[in-house]
């Protein structure tokens, strides 16, 4: 199931601050990209998250972008993680895979239920205006083709 061009779901999720963050209430200052994540374990999940931390900051000053990594791990590993791979950004707590499911979906892993990756552009009006769903693992879209999609008016700029 495609969310290209449909409104994203909502949700609430507990962060490695210690605090909640709610997709809707980050579209109200502009749009969001939502990374949904495998787990903490996942070396291409941390290789992906690595390249949206070196531009989250450029995207939230320059564009009003907020970048919300949603992981299928708990807050425990999660913080784990985010000190492990020095990210300046917090990572979202999706540990029964939820959210997950309602963007690129789950499946069942060694490591329990994990997320399938997904990465998803959405504007302030909460449309989704890219999706890339992982066919692999490795499959990614990373941080600084985003932010030449979103600085390009939501137009893939090397199609």
């Amino acid at each position: 199931m495609s969310l290209l061009g449909t409104e994203a779901p909502d949700f609430t999720l507990e962060r490695t601050a210690g605090d909640e963050v709610t997709l809707s209430e980050t579209l109200e200052s502009g749009p969001t990209v939502v990374l949904v994540n495998r787990g903490h374990w996942c070396s291409f999940c941390a290789e992906q998250l690595q390249t949206f931390d070196e531009v989250a900051y450029d995207l939230w000053f320059n564009d009003g972008v907020d970048v919300l990594p949603v992981v299928t791990s708990d807050v425990g590993d999660l913080t784990e993680m985010r000190d492990r791979f020095d990210l300046d950004f917090q990572l979202a707590a999706d540990p029964d895979g939820e959210v997950a499911d309602q963007y690129s979906g789950t499946e069942e892993t060694s490591h329990g239920v994990t997320g399938i990756a997904g990465t998803y552009v959405v504007d302030e009006d909460g449309i989704v205006q890219y999706e890339q769903v992982a066919d692999h693992p490795a499959d990614r879209t990373y941080g600084n083709w985003v932010r030449y999609f979103v600085r390009n008016d939501y137009e893939d700029i090397f199609a």
